[in-house]
């Protein structure tokens, strides 16, 4: 799924309640800790050669591959949660969107361009979702979305 896309799940989803603008963050957390960082890291070292769009594999360093499970597990995400539910319970409701946007991309993954590696670090297991790229895919997720602002505005 789309970082953007990732960002208002969250909100539409998790973000009624005390720090509701957090459930932005929590939506996209998982990317950010990934490609976000890969990004700020292009942009350090090579910030006038940098390309736009999907990487290639090939091109990407080690350790975005092992951020990438980290922060796409549901195992680190849980632990997270509960960590922070022994401080703060409030703060725990906009994390859900954590965990909601490894669920999305566990469906929407390929296992040819980063499969999602939910049960990380315990098991390497990924699920051949179906890419959301696909028209059909990105159509019923604008609708999807569109449906819930709706909802929660009534």
């Amino acid at each position: 799924m789309d970082t953007f896309s990732h960002a208002l799940w969250g909100k539409a989803l998790f973000g009624y309640r005390k720090y509701r603008w957090f459930s932005f963050v929590f939506g996209v957390i998982p990317d950010l800790l990934s490609f976000g960082l890969y990004f700020i890291f292009n942009l350090i070292t090579n910030p006038f050669g940098m390309k736009f769009g999907k990487p290639e594999l090939s091109e990407l360093p080690d350790w975005v591959f092992l951020s990438y499970d980290f922060s796409h597990s549901l195992i680190v995400a849980i632990i997270f949660i509960l960590i922070v539910y022994k401080i703060n319970k409030d703060f725990c409701f906009p994390m859900l969107a954590w965990p909601f946007h490894i669920m999305l991309d566990f469906f929407t993954h390929s296992i040819q361009y980063f499969p999602t590696p939910i049960f990380w670090p315990i098991s390497d297991y990924r699920f051949d979702g179906i890419p959301w790229s696909n028209p059909y895919i990105m159509l019923l997720n604008v609708i999807c979305i569109f449906l819930v602002f709706i909802y929660r505005r009534k």
